[in-house]
């Protein structure tokens, strides 16, 4: 046997044993390696085909120029291997084959499953799944969807053997992760539960917030099976205050009773619930689901106008709620996610009774002091009517509106609630401009600032702002409220203040309400820059700056109002913020009527203040001082002066500076085309630039480029 026999004898003992391992691997019963032998063989059919395709040239030029001579009889041992790999490759490309009508049936049957699940059958739906698997082993989507199924029939075991299947599919599917949280949570294996938990964390780090709540449930869950662990050895022990609980449970199960009966023995279990012992003997034996389910009970919550005795029970079930909740997370997860319990805690705080209004509240606010509460309550109450009931509060006295206006803050803070405030404003905007459309004279005023403070904060976001200003009626309400305060501002400062900052917000949405509101909103401000309030100021000064370009009429109006001097002076004594506001409200006035540049060119000696302002680090000053002095530079004489000043360089800085507004650049620029051809001859000398022709064309050109771009200019 020559040398290229002897190679490629090798060659294909190679090849025998690698297809042998792969034959083996593809009848293996792990799904894994299964998928990694069929992905194997396909290419290694493609290296065949192109073997084949070089083998065939070779066998070509062998015939003709260089093999020698060829004896006409094949061994045995070569038809052996061909007949072999045209086997393998048969086998191979029938099961790709048969792997592709498989992945059709298997979704199919995904599919069905997914319906039975939805429908609440969760054994066809496992049946179905389990049908996809025997078609395609390695699909790890029918593993979790299976795990799901079996722990809605709370079969944990098999959940988990199914999510390590998935997790053999992929080591990176979080679905499976959250499955063997979930389930280890429920066999009570808290560590298991918290290292699958963090493991989605480490795959995806974007999932914090879900992570963070999944390992809140399972310290709360692993406190509450040591509180009821605890309160077993009690009531073993023979202690009084357990066995009282528990037979006052008894007593109070007995149906049709008089309500009075039900309401002293409440009260008496109210009494006796000190600890967190007795609070979790209440829920092991059923307490929740003793009282909300007896049907006399049910009756004396349901009736609209209540008696002595049935006013007695609702007080007392609040009461009770309170004392048995009251620290015990668990607890106040038991009351709240049952439906018909969330439903009642919002309907009961719009009540007519007086005191069953009171603990409602109370309750409510128990529950907000935790993160975990004010998630249960934005989870599973009715927020709609939850807000309504809120809002009406502002009827009744300081006390008990402040209270309730500082639940309604606790809850708006929360992400949740933002959420769910965009998702479903339309049903809430009707609440919200009643509160607007009070006379603030007979609502509590603090109350009152809380809840039109909750506006503005939601009004920042631009969804939000976006449905307020297409509700006319909101924007009528902002106004009405305004007008009513202003007849007294001292008295209402707060209010008027409040207002302004949420008008500020909704003036960030263009178009606005209408013109003929921002010209209303405009004059309502004007009239308040008369103000000795600097709060007040400030704020009327940010509406001004944000509804006067929508209208010429609005800028006549404030130039008339002496809108110019006003502003000057705020340049002049304001803080950063206010200044911020006084010179774009200038650089308006100055970029729309020549009397306005006149006379800020009068009051503003030498332009220093605008000057001054040119080396701010607030980039929106700057930007609106340089479009301000352009503007200025039209009065005549005006640039010719500055021409003595170290104005050229800086403008020149400036609109040469790599700033991220580009506002800045454009306005320097403007700015700069303006005065250097105010005075042409002094071009060369003064400013540092090319000769005469040159100038004449660049700052010609600037300025027609950048006039377009004038109106663009940000605060």
């Amino acid at each position: 046997m020559d040398a290229d026999q002897e190679k490629d004898l090798q060659k294909f003992l190679k090849n025998v044993d690698e297809i042998t391992n792969l034959i083996q691997e593809m009848n293996s019963d792990d799904p894994v390696v299964q998928q990694k032998a069929v992905l194997e063989t396909e290419k290694r059919l493609l290296l065949v085909e192109e073997d084949q395709e070089e083998d065939d040239c070779r066998t070509t030029l062998n015939k003709t120029m260089i093999s020698p001579p060829q004896t006409t009889m094949q061994s045995t041992e070569e038809i052996d291997s061909e007949a072999f790999l045209a086997s393998v490759e048969k086998d191979a490309k029938e099961r790709a084959k048969r792997r592709r009508e498989n992945k059709v049936l298997a979704d199919a049957l995904k599919e069905k499953g997914n319906e039975a699940f939805a429908k609440g059958d969760y054994e066809t739906a496992i049946l179905r799944y389990s049908e996809g698997l025997e078609k395609l082993k390695d699909m790890k989507v029918l593993y979790t969807n299976r795990a799901q199924a079996y722990m809605k029939l709370e079969d944990y075991e098999k959940a988990l053997v199914d999510c390590e299947w998935a997790l053999k599919c992929d080591e990176k599917c979080t679905k499976a992760y959250f499955h063997m949280g979930k389930a280890n949570l429920a066999l009570k294996n808290y560590s298991v539960s918290r290292e699958c938990y963090k493991k989605i964390l480490e795959i995806n780090p974007k999932l914090q917030t879900q992570v963070k709540d999944y390992l809140n449930q399972v310290d709360l869950q692993e406190k509450a099976d040591h509180q009821e662990k605890e309160a077993h050895k009690l009531l073993d022990s023979g202690k009084n205050t357990a066995v009282t609980t528990k037979n006052l449970l008894e007593t109070l199960s007995k149906p049709d009773q008089i309500p009075l009966f039900y309401a002293g023995g409440i009260e008496i279990l109210t009494e006796i619930i000190k600890e967190c012992t007795e609070q979790t003997l209440f829920r092991i034996h059923n307490g929740f689901s003793i009282i909300s389910d007896n049907e006399v009970i049910r009756r004396c919550f349901s009736t609209a106008g209540k008696d002595a005795a049935e006013e007695t029970v609702c007080v007392s079930v609040l009461k009770l709620w309170q004392t048995v909740c009251s620290g015990n997370e668990e607890n106040q997860r038991v009351l709240v996610m049952d439906r018909d319990r969330g439903r009642l805690l919002a309907a009961l705080l719009s009540s007519r009774v007086l005191a069953i209004r009171q603990q409602s509240l109370a309750l409510l606010l128990q529950l907000a002091q935790t993160e975990s509460g004010r998630s249960l309550i934005i989870s599973h109450l009715d927020l709609t009517r939850l807000l309504e009931a809120l809002v009406s509060f502002l009827d009744f006295s300081d006390k008990e509106a402040d209270t309730a206006m500082g639940l309604f803050t606790d809850l708006a803070l929360e992400e949740r609630l933002q959420v769910w405030y965009q998702a479903n404003l339309p049903g809430v905007l009707p609440a919200l401009t009643g509160v607007l459309k009070r006379d603030p004279k007979v609502s509590s005023s603090s109350a009152l600032c809380q809840c039109i403070a909750i506006m503005g904060n939601l009004s920042a976001e631009p969804a939000t702002r976006r449905h307020m200003t297409a509700c006319e009626e909101f924007g009528d309400g902002c106004l009405s409220l305004m007008a009513r305060c202003e007849e007294d501002v001292d008295l209402f400062r707060e209010v008027i203040y409040t207002l302004l900052g949420l008008l500020m917000n909704l003036c960030l949405q263009a178009p606005f309400v209408s013109e003929v509101w921002a010209v209303e909103v405009s004059r309502r401000c004007l009239s308040l820059l008369n103000s000795q309030d600097g709060g007040i100021l400030t704020r009327a000064a940010g509406v001004l700056s944000r509804t006067l370009s929508s209208s010429l009429k609005i800028v006549e109006e404030a130039l008339r109002a002496g809108v110019i001097k006003k502003m000057i002076k705020f340049l002049k004594t304001g803080g950063e913020t206010a200044s911020r506001y006084a010179v774009k409200i200038l650089a308006i006035c100055t970029n729309s009527y020549h009397e306005a540049r006149e006379e800020v060119v009068r009051l503003d000696n030498k332009l220093s203040i605008m000057m001054k302002l040119l080396s701010s680090e607030d980039e929106v000053l700057v930007g609106n001082a340089a479009l301000c002095l352009g503007n200025c530079m039209e009065v005549p004489n005006v640039a010719s002066s500055l021409l003595k000043t170290d104005l050229v360089q800086v403008l020149l800085r400036l609109a040469g500076s790599d700033t991220q507004k580009t506002a800045v650049q454009v306005n320097a620029g403007i700015a700069l085309g303006k005065l250097c051809t105010a005075e042409p001859r002094n071009t060369p000398t003064s400013c540092s630039l090319p000769q005469p022709k040159q100038v004449e064309k660049w700052p010609a050109r600037v300025t027609r480029s950048c006039r377009r771009k004038q109106s663009e200019a940000k605060t």
